[in-house]
């Protein structure tokens, strides 16, 4: 594989990574709101729906996705509600939250495994990445050689790019968790994060099939 193309992938990769999307902001919330265990639990779970898609595209699936409206709109609707419910989720959980201070070593939340399937989850449902690894990844492709070389360096890169972007963002959003050590402002920060969360969520129904 072409060094040259590898290096273009890795920046379009890095900047479609780092632009605000759920998988960032959920990241974001679980920093805040635990710790950067459950940040990394969550990523895993994120980057293995990623590694689905990219596969399924690779397969051919994804592009059947763009082709079928339908089967599309499937998926659209399946993404924005599990969006929308984690908005409600959210607000449900400002009406009903108290402070409690977190002793060191001792974390009082779910079972760690629903923070790798609510990560998994929001990437498998989100037709955002079926449009980059269907219409933009293939292009990146020699198909002179061998596909399935490609397929796995080009995807463990945005596999990698992915976690270290979630994790990032989970740490430094860790040093503003200060502002949230009160039951007022945790209050504020659940119902600011349904909102976003509920507004990703109707947004996510306009997105098209196609990146034009």
């Amino acid at each position: 594989m072409n060094y040259d193309v590898l290096l273009l992938y890795s920046v379009v990769s890095f900047f479609y990574i780092i632009s605000p999307g759920p998988a960032i902001f959920l990241a974001i919330s679980n920093a805040i709101t635990t710790d950067l265990r459950i940040v990394a639990i969550s990523s895993l779970g994120n980057i293995v729906g990623l590694f689905l898609l990219s596969s399924i595209s690779i397969l051919g699936l994804g592009a059947l996705l763009l082709a079928s409206s339908t089967l599309f709109m499937v998926v659209k609707i399946i993404g924005s509600s599990y969006l929308i419910y984690l908005g409600i989720k959210q607000f449900r959980i400002a009406k009903t939250t108290k402070y409690l201070p977190v002793k060191k070593g001792k974390t009082n939340f779910k079972n760690k495994l629903d923070y790798f399937y609510e990560g998994f989850f929001l990437a498998a449902t989100n037709p955002k990445p079926i449009l980059f690894f269907t219409a933009i990844f293939p292009q990146f492709l020699d198909l002179e050689n061998s596909i399935l070389p490609q397929f796995f360096i080009m995807t463990t890169i945005f596999m990698t790019l992915s976690f270290i972007s979630l994790f990032s963002y989970g740490y430094i959003s860790k040093s503003a968790k200060i502002l949230f050590a009160n039951q007022r402002g945790m209050s504020w920060f659940h119902r600011i994060s349904g909102g976003l969360f509920i507004g990703m969520g109707f947004g996510l129904l306009q997105l098209k099939s196609s990146l034009s």
